[in-house]
């Protein structure tokens, strides 16, 4: 197996109809592999526009089976291509259940694995529990021809016991396809210091577990129904080493390709210098398994 792959998140808006939020998918999946990417990443839900800002029933017939017509274009098109892909769909799995599911390529076409998204907020705008069954594949990393992939989802980003289980089992890196952004209401401080903390929590996963992080969020204003407020997605997409550090990354409103070539030996030698899982105190540890500690 390679020690370097080359990684690539799209930074795109999906505000538009699906074939044509569909289109510039493939289109930058396509740039990826005439740059020689072995893996590319898509935001959340890069097909729809974020439909969670209400409750309609009428957005159920957004979703789609897995495997069913989108997941057949992406292994057809990772099989041409050779390269992996990480996508998030809204996954219809039965009649009234329904998940938020990153589903992995293979480069043969296969689908290496899914991971069903495992926390779910429900915020002002946010309604996903309304739409989205937390998940039941747990936190296992997805083993594919470049490595094991830690595929969480958006909201999973906050919280770390979910990064840690994926690099206790051996995910070689972290990958997180993203929806989020501003509520048009907001000063323009509070923006900052949500940006800022989105940022921080993700290269702090990084810095944990030894391993790099891929965040990759959409941008672009999204109007909520019958209203003129609604999300203005910041995106702020980045590639993040082992230790934290921002390899490449882009600003809050521009399409963008980001490319960068992980060197996947550092990891070994970042946690040599500063092992963490060695020192971790397992047997005191328990209460992390309660809600709260009264």
């Amino acid at each position: 197996m390679k020690t370097t792959i080359t990684v690539c998140a799209v930074q795109q808006p999906c505000n538009q109809d699906r074939q044509t939020n569909f289109d510039l998918s493939v289109a930058k999946i396509h740039e990826a592999a005439a740059n020689k990417a072995d893996l590319v990443v898509l935001s959340e839900l890069h097909l729809d526009p974020y439909f969670c800002q209400n409750e309609d029933y009428g957005h159920f017939d957004l979703a789609q089976s897995i495997p069913g017509p989108s997941t057949e274009i992406l292994s057809t098109l990772a099989k041409k291509l050779g390269i992996v892909i990480v996508s998030t769909l809204f996954e219809k799995r039965a009649a009234g259940l329904y998940h938020n599911t990153a589903v992995v390529f293979e480069k043969d076409g296969s689908i290496a694995g899914k991971y069903r998204k495992m926390h779910i907020p429900d915020d002002p705008g946010f309604y996903e529990k309304y739409y989205f069954t937390p998940g039941d594949l747990g936190f296992k990393p997805i083993e594919t021809s470049i490595g094991k992939l830690g595929v969480l989802i958006c909201w999973d980003q906050w919280f770390p016991e979910a990064a840690r289980l994926m690099a206790l089992a051996g995910a070689e890196i972290l990958i997180y396809p993203t929806a989020i952004g501003w509520d048009s209401g907001d000063t323009t401080d509070e923006q900052q210091r949500q940006l800022n903390a989105w940022i921080t929590i993700q290269r702090s996963h990084a810095v944990a577990n030894g391993i790099p992080v891929v965040a990759c969020n959409r941008i672009g204003f999204e109007k909520a129904p019958d209203s003129d407020a609604g999300i203005n997605f910041w995106g702020n997409s980045f590639i993040a080493g082992p230790q934290g550090d921002i390899l490449v990354s882009a600003n809050a409103t521009d399409p963008k390709l980001l490319i960068y070539t992980i060197d996947k030996t550092r990891t070994e030698r970042v946690r040599q210098i500063w092992p963490f899982l060695r020192d971790r105190r397992i047997d005191e540890y328990g209460n992390l398994i309660k809600r709260y500690i009264d």
